[in-house]
């Protein structure tokens, strides 16, 4: 059996080595950096700090040839068979942006149906809210079972012939539970739909492949996979990123302006405007490659897989706490949502905190869905687990909300 009381990681993220008074329990939200990602993104600016592409000489030509890698190094990571298919973003909610406002006008009309999932971040809702306005379309939702499950029947009832588009979360970020994003992808290819995948929390649990997915579009962060805040990724067949617009225009997106028009530069540079976060890019190369061969996915899974079966084990000993989502442990990658009875999440949070216990409270971007779960006050609390945390860190996260417990009800 695995050992989850030792912890050969965390001596690699200097902000859990400085601070060992804390359980992060957050990175759902963000991911902690090792240090070999905060040497990396330093190491850009002391050694090669140019602007990629646009020069000659040898920093520019250093700088574009380590992005260019980084940019293989993510075609790699996902399957993907060119790495020019490859877009770099500020974030998972820009890559679905992008992809709600510059492809779905190729293909979204009066009367079609947009279908996502009732489980979506607001970052794969939203989008998809404006995409269906402007082009007088109706917005769709699948509603799973209550432990996460999607039936066939409600996929065949809501993906049908007016569907032009299929969306949803690899993993929700409430929930934890994969989504057969395969069987959504087949179904949508059945009707002549294209399926788009929010990667956003099963990049850093799961290995992931766009073709046995499957999908058409993907995309991820890299601060959820111990890269720095600011870059993210979104992946599209090359025969539908190349009919988009851009989203954004001015510098490096070009082939060619004159005084009246302009012709775009091939993709991904058409989608890539402006200065691009180098260091940054850099630097989540250097995380993927930590995450990938310093640890391996395979190790990432099957810790954090023990890791959410104690915490789902502990959880389960406190009378006073329901978890949300399934019951079975194998269901929450990484995630494990709940609530204190009687106790709203944000004074859970606060108090756990004064413990140096980090947990997320609120409705995490995800508001229909609470609704529809029926969550009091639209909100919950929520311990997301990774590799790097430990026993001991689940272990303090019981205490205090015994200790919670015991604030607003005494020893009854």
């Amino acid at each position: 059996m695995l050992d989850i009381a030792a912890n050969p990681y965390k001596a690699d993220f200097p902000l859990l080595a400085a601070r060992p008074d804390l359980a992060f329990l957050d990175s759902a939200a963000t991911a902690q950096r090792p240090a070999a990602v905060l040497d990396a993104q330093r190491s850009f600016y002391e050694t090669m700090n140019a602007n990629p592409l646009r020069g000659l000489y040898e920093l520019s030509v250093e700088a574009t040839a380590a992005i260019a890698a980084v940019r293989a190094q993510v075609a790699a990571l996902i399957g993907a068979p060119d790495a020019r298919d490859v877009v770099f973003t500020r974030n998972t909610s820009e890559s679905l942006n992008l992809v709600a406002k510059s492809f779905s006008p190729t293909v979204l009309g009066p009367g079609d149906e947009v279908a996502i999932t009732i489980m979506e971040h607001h970052s794969n809702l939203i989008p998809w809210q404006q995409a269906c306005r402007a082009a007088g379309a109706r917005l769709v939702y699948l509603y799973p079972e209550r432990d996460g499950t999607l039936t066939d029947e409600e996929i065949a009832a809501k993906v049908g012939p007016r569907t032009k588009i299929v969306s949803c979360a690899h993993v929700s970020n409430v929930m934890g539970c994969e989504l057969p994003v395969r069987r959504l992808a087949d179904a949508a290819h059945a009707v002549g739909a294209v399926m788009v995948v929010d990667a956003a929390q099963s990049v850093p649990h799961l290995s992931v492949n766009v073709e046995a997915l499957g999908t058409d579009f993907l995309a991820f962060s890299g601060h959820k996979a111990l890269g720095p805040m600011g870059v993210g990724v979104l992946w599209g067949r090359h025969e539908l990123l190349d009919q988009m617009e851009p989203m954004l225009t001015g510098g490096e997106m070009i082939d060619s302006v004159r005084e009246q028009d302009a012709t775009w530069a091939p993709v991904p540079e058409k989608f890539e405007a402006g200065t691009q976060d180098a260091a940054g890019i850099y630097a989540t190369g250097a995380g993927l490659t930590y995450l990938t061969e310093t640890v391996g996915l395979a190790a990432v899974g099957e810790r954090e897989a023990a890791l959410v079966a104690y915490a789902m084990g502990r959880l389960g000993e406190l009378g006073f706490v329901d978890v949300i989502g399934s019951a079975d442990p194998s269901r929450h990658h990484g995630v494990v949502s709940f609530n204190v009875r009687g106790v709203h999440p944000h004074d859970v949070a606060s108090i756990l905190d004064a413990s140096g216990v980090c947990i997320r409270a609120g409705h995490h971007c995800a508001q229909p869905l609470l609704a529809w779960l029926g969550v009091e006050n639209l909100a919950c609390c929520r311990a997301s687990l990774a590799f790097y945390n430990d026993k001991s860190d689940v272990d303090r996260l019981v205490d205090g909300l015994t200790q919670v417990w015991g604030i607003f009800h005494g020893n009854d």
